[in-house]
Parts: structure tokens; C-alpha cells; sequence
């Protein structure tokens, strides 16, 4: 399997501007920037590739937690899932240093030890995971009744 993404960027790194466009269509040049990415805390004017790798791992994350679930013969109802990406600086250079993700999830008859050996399994082990394991991942996890 392969995926595939284009940036278009034109200008300075400050001051230029970019755009993204995804294989699925999910982006079609959407806006990105040095502003957008160190000076926009909010987020509102556009994405930034931090924002992305987040989403790209809650994604994963809750996709291969499905599966751990199913394969252990669970349902699971939902898996709620938010990556929060660190950016700090190291050695003077913006460096992702950890990812935490915050679950919630609604699995029907499982114990509270099963669900977060799965879970975990599914943190140490979805693609998006293993690509980052440079940065500390952490794991919030939380079984709603």
C-alpha cells in the first residue's frame, strides 16, 4: 500500500505559504504557514504538519485498537481517541518529543485488565506508533460502562 501527499510552498520559510493536497481528496490545497504552525495557538487559519501527524495517530491508534478488540472476540461500541502532539525545542531545533493520547472507549464485558492490555498493544504497535517511537508515547485510557 501506498499513499501519497503533495505540498506546494512558495517564499521564504517565515514569510511563504503553502498548500497541501492529499491522494483522497481530504485536503485539496489546504493552507499552511510559519504562522499558522508557531504563532496561530488556535489553529483556525490552517493546518500545520504537527496537527496532521495527530490525526494520522488517533486514526491509527483507534483503527488497530479495533482490531486488538475484535480479535480477542470484543465489540467495541466507540473509541474515542485525541493525540496530543509536543513540539519542543532540542538542541535549538523544534523537535516532536512526546504524543499523548487521551482514550475513551465503550467495550461491552471486558475487565478493565484486558482492555488496557489491548489498548496498550494497539499503542506499541499501530503503524503511526512504531513510525514515532522516538518520541514518548503515552496512554490516557478510560472504560465508560
Amino acid at each position: 500500500m501506498k499513499r501519497t501527499a503533495n505540498s506546494v510552498w512558495k517564499g521564504t520559510g517565515k514569510e511563504g505559504k503553502g498548500t497541501l493536497t492529499t491522494q483522497s481528496g481530504a485536503f485539496k490545497e489546504h493552507p499552511y504557514s510559519f504562522r499558522m504552525r508557531f504563532e496561530n495557538e488556535d489553529g483556525k487559519l490552517g493546518t500545520n504538519p504537527e496537527e496532521l501527524i495527530a490525526a494520522a495517530h488517533a486514526g491509527c491508534f483507534n483503527m488497530a485498537l479495533a482490531v486488538q478488540l475484535s480479535n480477542a472476540g470484543f465489540t467495541p461500541g466507540e473509541l474515542k481517541t485525541e493525540a496530543k502532539v509536543h513540539l519542543d525545542m532540542v538542541d535549538g531545533a523544534p523537535t516532536i518529543t512526546r504524543i499523548g493520547l487521551t482514550l475513551e472507549a465503550q467495550v461491552a464485558d471486558i475487565t478493565k485488565e484486558k482492555f488496557m492490555e489491548l489498548a496498550n498493544g494497539a499503542k506499541a504497535n499501530c503503524p503511526i506508533s512504531r513510525l514515532l517511537k522516538a518520541a514518548e508515547i503515552t496512554l490516557d485510557a478510560t472504560l465508560k460502562s
